[in-house]
């Protein structure tokens, strides 16, 4: 896929957008206006951004649980708002306010997740399927991490995939932690990627910090695959300048990192990494990027202004919401 000079500002935006979303979230979770817990996605969000920015809208994604799917959703072109509303409990959220960090948006291709590691990958094989049936071109995208990838689920999902040429892209976000669990501790080879020669399929590794190194490798299988030429494994070198999950401060004791490690790992920020590209090329120019800042900002506070404005959920509605009929 060839980018135009649009649809590079439109991949930092949606960098600098999905940055300012998770600090948000992380602040509102510290001011006690966030249910549930949060899982921010900083500095790993090249891969949610790089794998869905320009996908169809028809396509269907299963985002990774970090930044609790706000660098995929971004990428997807969904409003935020309305999960912000979600994860506060409102009723205008995707779920009427009663799941706190599950987000749907069938509209956009979102089906939600569970809170199971390894779940999404039967799901996506079953859309797959469907895709492939409807034969409308359509194409799955299923975002997981280092720790998603033990599980066997992913295995017989893989299987079935390449077995039956299925219009999915395994796109695996590897932190190189899962949990507090160093990937060296839990992997005995060094790349996720080749476990794609098993199921004979293409495993490739990208710099998850390049977000246009991710979005040529997720659009480049996505057109295969849209093609009816099968699945395909991405894996994206990335990384987390924050602890698994967001305490302020990090009371649960959860951050096994040194200070020196993490100075280390935010040395390769993605945003930075690919505003000073952009600048080099004179894409971007300061002026531009200031109007970006400003644009993200009004952006915050509406969503803000939206959740917190919206009514709670009756109980009348939980009947609504479990039951299909």
């Amino acid at each position: 896929m060839k980018f135009s000079k649009q649809d590079l500002i439109k991949l930092y935006t949606n960098l600098v957008r999905t940055r300012a979303f998770d600090e948000l979230f992380t602040r509102r979770l510290a001011q006690g206006k966030l249910l549930g817990f949060y899982h921010a996605s900083l500095g790993g969000e090249a891969p949610g951004v790089g794998g869905c920015s320009f996908l169809r809208q028809d396509d269907i994604i299963f985002p990774h649980h970090r930044g609790h799917g706000i660098p995929h959703m971004v990428g997807k072109g969904i409003d935020i708002k309305y999960f912000l509303a979600e994860h506060t409990g409102k009723i205008t959220g995707g779920c009427g306010g009663m799941s706190t960090f599950h987000p749907f948006d069938a509209e956009n291709g979102l089906y939600g997740y569970t809170g199971l590691i390894g779940s999404a990958f039967p799901l996506s094989a079953g859309y797959g399927l469907a895709a492939k049936r409807n034969d409308k071109g359509q194409v799955v995208v299923c975002f997981f991490g280092d720790g998603g990838s033990n599980r066997g689920t992913l295995h017989e999902a893989f299987l079935l995939a390449s077995t039956w040429k299925l219009p999915i892209v395994w796109v695996c976000e590897n932190n190189g932690l899962s949990q507090f669990v160093p990937f060296e501790q839990s992997y005995p080879v060094d790349d996720i990627a080749d476990l794609a020669q098993g199921y004979g399929m293409p495993g490739i590794v990208v710099d998850g910090q390049d977000v246009i190194a991710v979005a040529e490798a997720v659009m480049a299988a996505v057109e295969k695959a849209r093609a009816g030429k099968g699945p395909a494994l991405i894996e994206c070198k990335t990384s987390r300048f924050c602890p698994h999950f967001v305490s302020a401060p990090d009371m649960c004791g959860c951050e096994i990192r040194s200070e020196e490690e993490i100075a280390k790992l935010k040395e390769r920020d993605p945003i930075a990494i690919y505003r000073e590209k952009l600048m080099a090329r004179k894409i971007l120019t300061k002026k531009t990027i200031d109007n970006i800042d400003v644009e993200v900002a009004a952006e915050l506070d509406a969503a803000e202004k939206f959740a917190d404005e919206s009514p709670l959920p009756e109980s009348a509605s939980f009947d609504d919401l479990l039951y299909a009929n």
